[in-house]
């Protein structure tokens, strides 16, 4: 895989010219980009899909939601609809997307939409709730047409974009460069335990601009597993039989964190739509054993498998340090703003 990444490298190039000079035709107002009164926070990467994006979308929906009425606004990736859909009651989890449909499920007080087109997006979302007071939007940080007020930037701990290469050879949607955007520059996924001469050695590597923070962040796994109905501690749980299946684009860290020397993993591709065949085989491999896998997954699983015996482990974004400052500079912001509009 390696080898064939390598020949591509050409088309690399390729594709690396061709996003720059669509990007140059935003900047230099050939392309129209669209500025909104409101915040709206562009939460994204550079390379494709596991960063931790959701539980970034995540952390900023719990720090905003109980100042203000905030909206999310997502692509809605392999929905089966098209267009502007605004979440309700009824919605489901194949109108708006599993991420989409998570943010929808788990939180109270919030608006959730989906559109691909992200001004049109706003546009109907201030049309539909105009009481909406700030808009994150889910991956979008390659969306130029939207011009957001906040850009954060992910990228992980152990594939950081400065290592990395345009997509074929690489995982980069756009070069490098790209992070100039950024407000702020997120490393996700870090150990815990990361010191702070290695922070700053980071940091260098990321070339920032001025005005430009980084800060550094972690995975936190709950110390609890759900069903439909019940919570169970993990470490009971761990005592039990079980099998793990994860359909996102990193689950290494998932299945690090549960398995042990005689569990079984299952791993289907990112946003993954679970065919009869596939829960048969999820059926047949567990046999007795109880079945555990991510939030995201359990959106996409959870009228598939029988309810008490699918189990789905929550994580978190936990900041290493400095989260004070991360959460002073997003509520000002929005503070501002809101005040300014």
């Amino acid at each position: 895989m390696q080898t064939l990444r390598f020949l591509l490298f050409p088309f690399a190039i390729l594709y690396g010219i061709i996003t720059s000079i669509r990007n140059c035709l935003y900047t230099i107002g050939l392309f129209k980009r669209t500025s909104f009164d409101i915040p709206t926070i562009a939460v994204g990467n550079l390379s494709v899909g596991g960063t931790g994006k959701t539980p970034m979308v995540e952390y900023i929906i719990r720090l905003l939601k109980d100042q203000y009425q905030i909206t999310t606004l997502s692509r809605g990736y392999k929905r089966k609809s098209e267009g502007f859909i605004l979440a309700n009651d009824h919605t489901t989890m194949e109108e708006i997307g599993d991420e989409p449909f998570q943010y929808h499920s788990k939180f109270d007080n919030i608006n959730v939409a989906v559109d691909a087109k992200r001004v049109n997006g706003i546009h109907s979302i201030l049309k539909n709730k105009p009481d909406t007071q700030a808009v994150i939007l889910d991956d979008a940080f390659q969306h130029l047409a939207a011009k957001a007020g906040f850009y954060i930037l992910l990228t992980t701990y152990d594939e950081p974009y400065y290592s990395d290469y345009m997509l074929p050879t690489g995982n980069l949607r756009e070069s490098r460069s790209g992070a100039k955007r950024a407000n702020i520059v997120i490393v996700t996924k870090c150990p815990k335990n990361l010191t702070l001469e290695n922070q700053r050695n980071i940091t260098e590597k990321l070339n920032l601009k001025t005005g430009q923070l980084s800060f550094f962040t972690y995975i936190e796994f709950s110390k609890l597993a759900y069903t439909k109905s019940r919570s169970v501690s993990l470490e009971l749980l761990k005592n039990e039989d079980y099998i793990l299946v994860a359909g996102i684009a990193k689950p290494q860290s998932f299945f690090d964190h549960l398995k042990n020397e005689e569990t079984e993993c299952l791993t289907f591709p990112d946003h993954h739509h679970f065919s009869p065949s596939d829960v048969e085989l999820i059926l047949q491999k567990a046999g007795n054993k109880n079945i555990i896998t991510t939030e995201k997954d359990y959106v996409r699983l959870q009228n598939l498998i029988p309810s008490e015996r699918l189990y789905y482990l929550p994580i978190q974004t936990s900041f290493i340090n400095n989260h004070e400052v991360f959460d002073k500079i997003i509520l000002d912001y929005v503070g501002t703003s809101t005040r300014n509009s």
